[in-house]
């Protein structure tokens, strides 16, 4: 599968092959799904916690009699039937971690990437950085690639100080190492703007064998 390769002014400069088994698969909805749930999942650190009645301090006489003063039974103040008073089938901490077969996953990712080439939503562009830390260097990047205000997504090689901090104050941009990326980013994002040198890492995190670039 070939796509256009782009430079950071916007002109197409080549083209670079993608794996079909990568970028080319027919989407598979469900494990997108698991994959993205279990994301979630994953995310939720599930320290709830209310105290029940046996763990409200208080409440270890028993406030009147039984009998002989019109009110109702009660043995505790800190019933929950009272105000202050412990809870009911409350919160308990717990994990909620959701663990999905290394073939699930690869899948899913598979499929997310596959989704947004069908789209039309990945750019593959030459590797660049930036003279010095600047936002407005950044949005001219992003100007020239047609991705102003649309949820962006770039996928580096490698840590790039420069160009990562140039891109942080922009709300619909997130930088991310290629290698690293998730279904569940993939999907969040609108657009994928892909360092060429990035589908190395990127194809090898999936076991496969490495993306052939091919320049006109």
């Amino acid at each position: 599968m070939r796509v256009d390769l782009w430079d950071k002014t916007g002109t197409i400069v080549g083209q670079v092959e993608l794996p079909e088994e990568i970028f080319g698969i027919e989407p598979h909805e469900h494990a997108m799904y698991l994959a993205v749930r279990a994301y979630l999942a994953n995310h939720r650190q599930g320290t709830h916690k209310v105290k029940t009645r046996a763990e409200v301090r208080g409440g270890g006489r028993k406030p009147w009699a039984q009998k002989g003063t019109g009110r109702a039974r009660h043995g505790s103040i800190r019933s929950p039937l009272w105000v202050g008073g412990g809870k009911v089938h409350g919160p308990r901490p717990r994990d909620y971690t959701i663990e999905l077969p290394t073939s699930v996953k690869r899948l899913a990712r598979k499929s997310a990437l596959s989704l947004r080439t069908r789209e039309g939503n990945l750019i593959v562009v030459q590797d660049f950085t930036l003279e010095r830390i600047k936002t407005k260097l950044m949005v001219e990047v992003l100007r020239n690639l047609g991705l102003v205000n649309l949820k962006t997504l770039i996928l580096l090689p490698r840590v790039d100080r420069t160009l990562i901090l140039s891109a942080r104050n922009l709300p619909y941009v997130k930088t991310m190492l290629a290698d690293k990326v998730s279904t569940y980013h993939i999907l969040e994002h609108q657009k994928l703007l892909l360092f060429q040198s990035a589908l190395e890492p990127l194809v090898a995190s999936f076991g496969q064998g490495i993306a052939h670039v091919a320049d006109h």
